[in-house]
């Protein structure tokens, strides 16, 4: 299908633009841009910068995507970029940068997210699939969030701290120590609650790694043990059918530079 482009929208000699793109009234899109198939971007939008948005995209009202990082150390001229997958949303007012040199150059964010009106994606963030961030959640620089996280409005994550696979994080936190996967962390400071429950369900995780993360997070969280003591226990306990899930945790946890919440 043709592409449908507002009479009042401006857009850059060097953008690039899939099928069935549509652009609405006193959007601007310039730079290095790339729009997948079937994105569909409301009005008063602006997209600039090296940035590449996947198929089925879609922009609501003021959103600001691929504008300059908000660190003190970025130059105009440094070629930094925001890599966008396929059939996310973006709603009122959302703003992601791009990467920063120091960072690697690149912000990217993968497959079916929701970002909801207000939220900030900062510079060489890197974010998952299937996520959901409320309004008004601010995500640092250097912040990854594994796949299926969710966290809920007003949150703050610290630079380069990091949510686990199939977390969440509680409205209002302040989050700025890791959140281990499959948890539920909420507060200020943002506090582990015990597992993610319903996330664990709605996921259809077997009852059997179900009950072995209830056992897991006592370990480690709950016994006493130091943390090297605790991971050993929990493997040597738990982890003696390779549950994938254990692992997860594991790995995470021995992987944290920031310590865990």
């Amino acid at each position: 299908m043709a592409n449908n482009i507002h009479k009042t929208a401006l857009l850059g000699p060097k953008v690039q633009l899939g099928n069935n793109v549509t652009i609405g009234p006193y959007s601007i899109i310039e730079g290095e841009v790339t729009l997948g198939d079937g994105v569909d971007i409301g009005a008063h939008c602006l997209v600039e910068g090296n940035t590449a948005i996947g198929e089925g995209c879609r922009l609501f009202t003021g959103a600001v995507i691929g504008s300059m990082p908000q660190d003190r150390k970025h130059q105009r001229t440094d070629k930094v970029f925001l890599t966008i997958g396929a059939h996310n949303v973006f709603r009122e007012y959302v703003t992601v940068n791009p990467g920063t040199i120091e960072g690697g150059g690149k912000t990217m964010i993968g497959d079916n997210n929701l970002f909801m009106a207000c939220c900030h994606v900062a510079h060489d963030c890197h974010i998952g699939n299937d996520c959901v961030l409320a309004n008004y959640v601010g995500l640092s620089g250097h912040v990854t969030i594994e796949d299926r996280a969710v966290i809920g409005g007003l949150s703050g994550v610290h630079q380069y701290g990091r949510v686990g696979f199939l977390a969440m994080v509680g409205g209002c936190s302040k989050v700025n120590q890791d959140v281990p996967p499959f948890s539920l962390v909420d507060g200020n400071p943002a506090t582990l609650r015990g597992l993610n429950i319903v996330g664990l369900k709605r996921a259809e995780i077997p009852s059997s790694s179900q009950r072995a993360l209830h056992s897991a997070f006592k370990i480690l969280f709950n016994s006493g043990l130091n943390r090297s003591n605790a991971i050993l226990q929990v493997q040597n306990q738990l982890n003696g059918n390779g549950l994938p899930e254990i692992h997860r945790v594991i790995e995470f946890i021995q992987t944290s530079k920031r310590g865990i919440s």
